[in-house]
């Protein structure tokens, strides 16, 4: 068994979804339902990175009406607290490595839906980009308000 320290972290991407109003789209997770977040997900091997955003927000809240803004320049990372490590992703990881993905809404809510194959959120919300580290897990808070600093000029803060 490697020890949690030298496992690798799980190559993925993340989905920063704004509405023509600049509110950015948050779930509720099924799995800790105290926890919203913003669209994420793996790569699979064969994937590049702007497809495997596309398909995570699909799969996740069947979202398909979008516009790519930007690709972050840079990759974020974020490890698992001690206790989820072994828990998630069959312990492989000790947590990820993500590019993230600026991206307009450009449906109707009533596109969204939760209500999918493998659903990871029970519930969703419109928000605004300064509540957004305050509802988040705390282990990805950084993360998030490192995101936010990456695509602040777009959002027009």
């Amino acid at each position: 068994m490697i020890p949690n320290n030298q496992l690798p972290y799980r190559k993925g991407v993340g989905i920063m979804l704004i509405n023509s109003n600049n509110k950015i789209f948050v779930g509720r997770r099924i799995d800790n339902t105290k926890a919203w977040q913003m669209p994420q997900g793996g790569v699979d091997d064969s994937e590049n990175l702007e497809t495997a955003a596309k398909r995570e927000l699909k799969e996740e809240t069947g979202i398909f009406s979008i516009k790519i803004l930007k690709q972050s320049k840079k990759e974020f990372v974020y490890d698992l607290p001690e206790e989820l490590i072994g828990k998630i992703w069959n312990g492989k990881f000790k947590g990820q490595i993500q590019t993230w993905f600026l991206i307009q809404f450009t449906g109707k809510d009533n596109e969204i839906n939760l209500k999918q194959k493998k659903a990871e959120f029970y519930e969703w919300k419109w928000t605004n980009i300064n509540d957004l580290p305050k509802i988040i897990v705390p282990f990805k808070k950084k993360l998030y308000q490192d995101v936010i600093k990456e695509f602040e000029s777009l959002l027009g803060l």
